[in-house]
Protein backbone atom coordinates (compact mmCIF):
# COMPACT_ATOMS: atom_id res chain seq x y z
CA UNK A 1 0.00 0.00 0.00
CA UNK A 2 2.18 2.51 -1.08
CA UNK A 3 1.27 6.27 -0.39
CA UNK A 4 -1.91 6.98 -2.21
CA UNK A 5 -3.40 10.82 -2.84
CA UNK A 6 -6.22 10.29 0.10
CA UNK A 7 -3.26 10.15 2.53
CA UNK A 8 -1.26 12.52 1.31
CA UNK A 9 -4.08 15.15 0.93
CA UNK A 10 -3.06 15.80 4.74
CA UNK A 11 0.12 16.84 3.63
CA UNK A 12 -0.12 18.57 0.34
CA UNK A 13 -3.11 20.52 0.51
CA UNK A 14 -3.13 23.56 2.99
CA UNK A 15 -5.39 23.59 5.71
CA UNK A 16 -7.71 26.33 4.32
CA UNK A 17 -8.49 24.01 1.72
CA UNK A 18 -8.42 21.04 4.09
CA UNK A 19 -11.40 23.06 6.07
CA UNK A 20 -13.53 23.78 3.29
CA UNK A 21 -13.54 19.88 1.60
CA UNK A 22 -17.34 18.53 2.18
CA UNK A 23 -17.29 15.77 4.17
CA UNK A 24 -17.77 13.25 1.61
CA UNK A 25 -16.14 13.23 -1.46
CA UNK A 26 -18.99 12.55 -3.82
CA UNK A 27 -21.79 15.12 -4.53
CA UNK A 28 -24.10 12.71 -5.37
CA UNK A 29 -23.25 8.43 -5.89
CA UNK A 30 -20.50 7.71 -7.69
CA UNK A 31 -20.73 6.19 -11.40
CA UNK A 32 -18.77 2.82 -12.62
CA UNK A 33 -18.09 3.43 -15.97
CA UNK A 34 -16.98 0.40 -17.90
CA UNK A 35 -14.19 0.94 -20.33
CA UNK A 36 -13.37 -2.55 -21.69
CA UNK A 37 -14.35 -6.03 -21.74
CA UNK A 38 -14.44 -9.47 -24.12
CA UNK A 39 -10.79 -10.30 -22.71
CA UNK A 40 -10.94 -14.21 -22.55
CA UNK A 41 -9.33 -14.09 -18.94
CA UNK A 42 -10.65 -13.53 -15.29
CA UNK A 43 -9.07 -10.81 -13.84
CA UNK A 44 -8.39 -10.59 -10.28
CA UNK A 45 -4.84 -8.59 -10.31
CA UNK A 46 -5.12 -5.08 -10.21
CA UNK A 47 -2.55 -2.20 -9.46
CA UNK A 48 -3.17 1.51 -10.26
CA UNK A 49 0.27 3.08 -10.19
CA UNK A 50 -1.10 6.78 -10.98
CA UNK A 51 -3.62 8.64 -13.01
CA UNK A 52 -2.43 7.00 -16.21
CA UNK A 53 -0.36 3.34 -15.41
CA UNK A 54 -2.90 0.65 -14.54
CA UNK A 55 -1.72 -2.78 -14.77
CA UNK A 56 -3.60 -6.08 -14.24
CA UNK A 57 -3.48 -9.88 -13.90
CA UNK A 58 -5.34 -12.72 -14.71
CA UNK A 59 -6.23 -16.24 -16.09
CA UNK A 60 -4.82 -18.00 -18.96
CA UNK A 61 -1.58 -16.19 -18.51
CA UNK A 62 -2.57 -12.58 -19.36
CA UNK A 63 -1.37 -9.34 -18.22
CA UNK A 64 -2.63 -6.02 -19.15
CA UNK A 65 -1.47 -2.72 -18.80
CA UNK A 66 -2.84 0.54 -20.18
CA UNK A 67 -0.53 4.30 -19.73
CA UNK A 68 -3.52 6.46 -20.67
CA UNK A 69 -6.09 6.00 -18.11
CA UNK A 70 -7.27 2.75 -19.14
CA UNK A 71 -8.93 4.52 -22.69
CA UNK A 72 -6.19 1.49 -24.22
CA UNK A 73 -4.81 -1.69 -23.38
CA UNK A 74 -1.74 -3.43 -24.35
CA UNK A 75 -2.53 -7.73 -23.46
CA UNK A 76 0.21 -9.91 -23.54
CA UNK A 77 0.51 -13.76 -22.52
CA UNK A 78 3.47 -14.47 -20.45
CA UNK A 79 5.98 -16.90 -22.24
CA UNK A 80 5.94 -20.34 -20.96
CA UNK A 81 3.21 -19.25 -18.13
CA UNK A 82 0.31 -20.07 -20.36
CA UNK A 83 -1.69 -22.06 -18.07
CA UNK A 84 -1.17 -20.25 -14.92
CA UNK A 85 -3.75 -17.71 -13.29
CA UNK A 86 -2.03 -14.69 -11.92
CA UNK A 87 -4.29 -13.49 -8.81
CA UNK A 88 -2.11 -10.81 -7.74
CA UNK A 89 0.18 -7.87 -9.42
CA UNK A 90 2.13 -5.16 -7.69
CA UNK A 91 3.51 -2.41 -10.26
CA UNK A 92 5.86 0.70 -9.40
CA UNK A 93 5.70 2.75 -12.71
CA UNK A 94 5.37 2.03 -16.59
CA UNK A 95 7.85 -0.46 -16.97
CA UNK A 96 8.09 -2.12 -13.34
CA UNK A 97 6.06 -4.84 -12.45
CA UNK A 98 5.58 -8.00 -10.13
CA UNK A 99 2.97 -10.89 -10.56
CA UNK A 100 2.16 -14.08 -8.87
CA UNK A 101 1.05 -17.45 -9.67
CA UNK A 102 -1.12 -19.19 -7.29
CA UNK A 103 -0.96 -23.08 -7.39
CA UNK A 104 2.29 -25.61 -7.13
CA UNK A 105 4.46 -24.83 -8.19
CA UNK A 106 3.66 -21.55 -7.19
CA UNK A 107 5.51 -18.54 -8.96
CA UNK A 108 6.71 -14.63 -8.29
CA UNK A 109 7.69 -13.10 -11.80
CA UNK A 110 8.87 -9.37 -12.11
CA UNK A 111 9.27 -7.48 -15.13
CA UNK A 112 11.87 -4.19 -15.65
CA UNK A 113 10.64 -3.58 -19.27
CA UNK A 114 6.89 -3.05 -19.25
CA UNK A 115 6.06 -6.25 -19.82
CA UNK A 116 8.66 -8.19 -22.89
CA UNK A 117 10.33 -10.28 -20.63
CA UNK A 118 9.59 -11.74 -17.69
CA UNK A 119 12.01 -13.54 -14.63
CA UNK A 120 11.19 -15.68 -12.32
CA UNK A 121 12.41 -14.37 -8.77
CA UNK A 122 10.52 -16.81 -6.74
CA UNK A 123 9.69 -20.98 -7.19
CA UNK A 124 8.14 -22.96 -4.85
CA UNK A 125 7.11 -26.99 -5.97
CA UNK A 126 5.68 -27.62 -2.03
CA UNK A 127 3.21 -29.85 -2.49
CA UNK A 128 -0.24 -27.87 -1.73
CA UNK A 129 1.44 -24.64 -2.25
CA UNK A 130 -1.29 -21.89 -2.79
CA UNK A 131 -0.19 -18.28 -2.83
CA UNK A 132 -3.33 -16.07 -2.30
CA UNK A 133 -2.05 -12.17 -1.93
CA UNK A 134 1.06 -10.20 -2.30
CA UNK A 135 1.49 -6.20 -0.89
CA UNK A 136 4.09 -3.78 -1.00
CA UNK A 137 4.82 -1.10 1.73
CA UNK A 138 7.04 0.72 -0.30
CA UNK A 139 9.07 0.06 -3.42
CA UNK A 140 11.59 -2.29 -1.89
CA UNK A 141 9.20 -4.37 0.91
CA UNK A 142 6.78 -6.49 0.14
CA UNK A 143 5.22 -9.69 1.46
CA UNK A 144 3.43 -12.89 0.34
CA UNK A 145 0.93 -14.63 2.17
CA UNK A 146 0.33 -18.58 0.69
CA UNK A 147 -2.57 -21.03 2.43
CA UNK A 148 -1.17 -22.65 5.73
CA UNK A 149 1.52 -26.05 5.00
CA UNK A 150 1.71 -28.49 7.43
CA UNK A 151 -0.76 -26.52 9.51
CA UNK A 152 1.71 -23.10 9.33
CA UNK A 153 0.80 -19.66 7.59
CA UNK A 154 2.99 -19.41 4.85
CA UNK A 155 4.64 -16.04 4.42
CA UNK A 156 7.19 -15.09 2.29
CA UNK A 157 8.93 -11.13 2.34
CA UNK A 158 11.63 -9.02 0.07
CA UNK A 159 13.63 -5.98 0.61
CA UNK A 160 15.21 -5.83 -2.61
CA UNK A 161 12.48 -4.69 -4.98
CA UNK A 162 10.63 -8.07 -5.19
CA UNK A 163 14.02 -9.46 -6.99
CA UNK A 164 14.81 -12.32 -4.13
CA UNK A 165 12.13 -13.81 -1.88
CA UNK A 166 12.96 -15.24 1.79
CA UNK A 167 10.50 -17.54 3.53
CA UNK A 168 9.75 -16.68 7.13
CA UNK A 169 10.75 -19.83 8.97
CA UNK A 170 8.64 -22.83 10.16
CA UNK A 171 7.85 -23.56 13.54
CA UNK A 172 7.74 -20.84 16.38
CA UNK A 173 7.80 -17.47 13.73
CA UNK A 174 5.54 -18.87 11.31
CA UNK A 175 1.79 -18.08 12.61
CA UNK A 176 -0.20 -21.44 13.28
CA UNK A 177 -3.41 -21.62 11.03
CA UNK A 178 -6.33 -23.18 12.39
CA UNK A 179 -8.40 -26.22 11.61
CA UNK A 180 -10.46 -25.16 8.35
CA UNK A 181 -8.42 -22.04 7.92
CA UNK A 182 -6.90 -20.64 4.82
CA UNK A 183 -6.87 -17.78 2.67
CA UNK A 184 -9.00 -15.84 -0.86
CA UNK A 185 -7.20 -15.60 -3.72
CA UNK A 186 -9.91 -13.47 -4.66
CA UNK A 187 -8.70 -10.06 -5.23
CA UNK A 188 -4.61 -9.39 -3.61
CA UNK A 189 -6.20 -7.40 -0.61
CA UNK A 190 -6.14 -9.84 2.08
CA UNK A 191 -2.80 -9.06 3.16
CA UNK A 192 -1.96 -5.21 3.58
CA UNK A 193 2.06 -4.42 4.78
CA UNK A 194 3.39 -1.11 6.64
CA UNK A 195 6.86 0.32 6.36
CA UNK A 196 7.09 -0.23 10.26
CA UNK A 197 7.48 -4.36 9.83
CA UNK A 198 3.44 -4.77 10.77
CA UNK A 199 0.80 -6.68 8.18
CA UNK A 200 -3.06 -7.05 8.31
CA UNK A 201 -3.80 -10.62 7.37
CA UNK A 202 -7.53 -11.51 6.82
CA UNK A 203 -8.48 -15.45 6.73
CA UNK A 204 -11.34 -17.69 5.60
CA UNK A 205 -13.07 -20.90 5.36
CA UNK A 206 -14.36 -22.26 8.29
CA UNK A 207 -12.56 -19.89 10.83
CA UNK A 208 -11.83 -16.85 10.01
CA UNK A 209 -9.27 -14.27 11.50
CA UNK A 210 -7.22 -11.17 11.75
CA UNK A 211 -3.82 -12.28 11.83
CA UNK A 212 -1.16 -9.54 12.83
CA UNK A 213 3.02 -9.23 14.25
CA UNK A 214 1.06 -9.66 17.36
CA UNK A 215 -1.13 -12.44 17.21
CA UNK A 216 -4.19 -13.85 15.83
CA UNK A 217 -7.90 -12.70 16.40
CA UNK A 218 -11.11 -13.95 15.86
CA UNK A 219 -13.92 -11.84 13.47
CA UNK A 220 -17.64 -12.00 13.66
CA UNK A 221 -17.83 -12.26 9.80
CA UNK A 222 -19.62 -15.00 8.61
CA UNK A 223 -17.29 -18.35 8.57
CA UNK A 224 -17.96 -22.45 8.85
CA UNK A 225 -17.47 -23.60 5.12
CA UNK A 226 -14.96 -23.56 3.09
CA UNK A 227 -16.67 -20.66 1.02
CA UNK A 228 -17.30 -18.49 3.77
CA UNK A 229 -14.89 -15.67 5.43
CA UNK A 230 -12.97 -12.69 4.86
CA UNK A 231 -11.54 -11.97 1.44
CA UNK A 232 -10.69 -8.43 2.00
CA UNK A 233 -9.32 -5.71 4.45
CA UNK A 234 -8.48 -2.16 4.24
CA UNK A 235 -7.00 -0.40 6.90
CA UNK A 236 -6.77 4.10 6.22
CA UNK A 237 -3.18 5.16 7.51
CA UNK A 238 -4.18 8.70 8.26
CA UNK A 239 -1.90 10.10 6.05
CA UNK A 240 1.23 8.13 7.38
CA UNK A 241 1.99 5.01 5.17
CA UNK A 242 4.36 4.25 7.90
CA UNK A 243 2.42 2.31 10.18
CA UNK A 244 -1.71 1.41 10.36
CA UNK A 245 -3.81 3.90 11.70
CA UNK A 246 -7.59 3.12 13.66
CA UNK A 247 -9.25 3.07 10.69
CA UNK A 248 -10.37 -1.06 9.33
CA UNK A 249 -12.74 -2.42 7.16
CA UNK A 250 -13.48 -5.63 5.95
CA UNK A 251 -15.64 -7.60 3.72
CA UNK A 252 -16.40 -11.42 2.64
CA UNK A 253 -19.28 -13.19 2.84
CA UNK A 254 -20.14 -17.05 1.06
CA UNK A 255 -18.84 -16.72 -2.77
CA UNK A 256 -21.38 -19.72 -3.10
CA UNK A 257 -24.11 -17.92 -1.82
CA UNK A 258 -23.16 -14.16 -3.54
CA UNK A 259 -26.42 -12.58 -2.90
CA UNK A 260 -26.68 -12.88 0.67
CA UNK A 261 -25.95 -9.96 3.01
CA UNK A 262 -25.40 -11.93 5.95
CA UNK A 263 -22.07 -11.00 8.25
CA UNK A 264 -20.31 -10.05 5.10
CA UNK A 265 -18.86 -6.25 6.37
CA UNK A 266 -17.60 -4.97 9.73
CA UNK A 267 -15.76 -2.09 10.53
CA UNK A 268 -13.50 -0.88 13.41
CA UNK A 269 -12.27 2.46 14.90
CA UNK A 270 -9.94 1.26 17.21
CA UNK A 271 -7.44 -1.06 15.29
CA UNK A 272 -9.07 -4.21 15.54
CA UNK A 273 -9.69 -4.81 19.00
CA UNK A 274 -13.42 -4.62 18.34
CA UNK A 275 -15.95 -5.06 15.48
CA UNK A 276 -19.51 -3.31 14.10
CA UNK A 277 -21.45 -4.23 11.48
CA UNK A 278 -22.63 -2.01 9.17
CA UNK A 279 -26.67 -0.96 9.45
CA UNK A 280 -27.06 -1.43 5.88
CA UNK A 281 -24.28 -3.66 4.63
CA UNK A 282 -23.33 -3.96 1.23
CA UNK A 283 -25.64 -5.92 -1.07
CA UNK A 284 -23.74 -9.59 -1.14
CA UNK A 285 -20.63 -11.56 -0.83
CA UNK A 286 -17.69 -9.03 -1.76
CA UNK A 287 -14.18 -9.59 -2.57
CA UNK A 288 -12.63 -6.39 -2.07
CA UNK A 289 -12.87 -3.58 -0.34
CA UNK A 290 -10.81 0.36 -0.23
CA UNK A 291 -10.84 3.43 1.87
CA UNK A 292 -11.17 6.51 -0.35
CA UNK A 293 -11.14 8.69 2.61
CA UNK A 294 -11.43 8.12 6.17
CA UNK A 295 -15.44 8.62 5.49
CA UNK A 296 -15.59 7.15 1.72
CA UNK A 297 -15.82 3.63 0.86
CA UNK A 298 -16.00 1.28 -2.17
CA UNK A 299 -16.54 -2.48 -1.96
CA UNK A 300 -16.84 -4.98 -5.30
CA UNK A 301 -18.27 -8.91 -5.39
CA UNK A 302 -20.06 -10.87 -7.76
CA UNK A 303 -23.47 -8.89 -7.64
CA UNK A 304 -22.28 -5.34 -7.73
CA UNK A 305 -20.38 -2.84 -6.19
CA UNK A 306 -21.66 -0.59 -3.11
CA UNK A 307 -20.35 3.04 -1.68
CA UNK A 308 -20.09 4.44 1.78
CA UNK A 309 -19.97 7.59 3.19
CA UNK A 310 -20.09 7.25 6.58
CA UNK A 311 -17.03 5.36 7.34
CA UNK A 312 -18.53 1.93 6.34
CA UNK A 313 -22.34 2.43 8.62
CA UNK A 314 -24.23 2.21 5.36
CA UNK A 315 -23.95 0.51 1.86
CA UNK A 316 -25.80 1.76 -1.02
CA UNK A 317 -25.56 -0.49 -4.51
CA UNK A 318 -24.42 1.94 -7.38
CA UNK A 319 -24.15 -1.11 -10.03
CA UNK A 320 -25.54 -4.32 -10.72
CA UNK A 321 -21.66 -4.76 -12.59
CA UNK A 322 -19.96 -7.76 -10.99
CA UNK A 323 -16.02 -7.69 -10.44
CA UNK A 324 -13.68 -9.18 -8.37
CA UNK A 325 -11.17 -6.62 -7.54
CA UNK A 326 -11.04 -2.50 -7.02
CA UNK A 327 -8.10 -0.57 -6.16
CA UNK A 328 -7.40 3.30 -5.69
CA UNK A 329 -3.85 4.91 -7.11
CA UNK A 330 -0.87 4.97 -4.97
CA UNK A 331 -0.15 8.41 -6.50
CA UNK A 332 -3.22 10.22 -7.81
CA UNK A 333 -6.50 10.01 -8.19
CA UNK A 334 -7.61 7.64 -10.51
CA UNK A 335 -10.26 4.46 -9.16
CA UNK A 336 -10.06 1.21 -11.51
CA UNK A 337 -12.47 -2.18 -11.01
CA UNK A 338 -11.54 -5.59 -13.07
CA UNK A 339 -13.12 -8.80 -12.44
CA UNK A 340 -14.73 -11.56 -15.32
CA UNK A 341 -14.16 -11.51 -19.02
CA UNK A 342 -11.65 -8.94 -18.90
CA UNK A 343 -13.95 -6.66 -17.59
CA UNK A 344 -12.26 -3.16 -16.46
CA UNK A 345 -14.17 -0.09 -15.22
CA UNK A 346 -13.09 3.05 -13.72
CA UNK A 347 -15.12 5.29 -10.86
CA UNK A 348 -14.06 9.30 -11.42
CA UNK A 349 -14.16 11.12 -7.55
CA UNK A 350 -11.15 13.14 -7.75
CA UNK A 351 -10.83 16.33 -5.34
Amino acid sequence: MITHIRRLALVVFPLVILISLPRNLFAQNPEVQVLTSGTKTSLRGLCVVNDNVIWVSGSHGIVGKSLNSGKNWNWMTVKGFEGKEFRDIEAFDANTAIIMAIDSPAYILKTIDGGNTWKVVYENKTKGMFLDAMDFSDIANGMVVGDPVNNEIFLAYTADNGNTWKEIAPDNKRPKADSGEAFFAASGTNLRVFRDGNYYLVSGGKKSRLITKQGAFPLPVLQGKESTGANSIDVYDNGDPRRAGKKIILVGGDFLSASSAEKNCFYSTNGGKTWKAPKTPPHGYRSCVEFLSPKDLISCGLTGVDYSNDGGRNWKLISKEGFHVCRIARNGSAFFLAGENGKIAKIDWGL
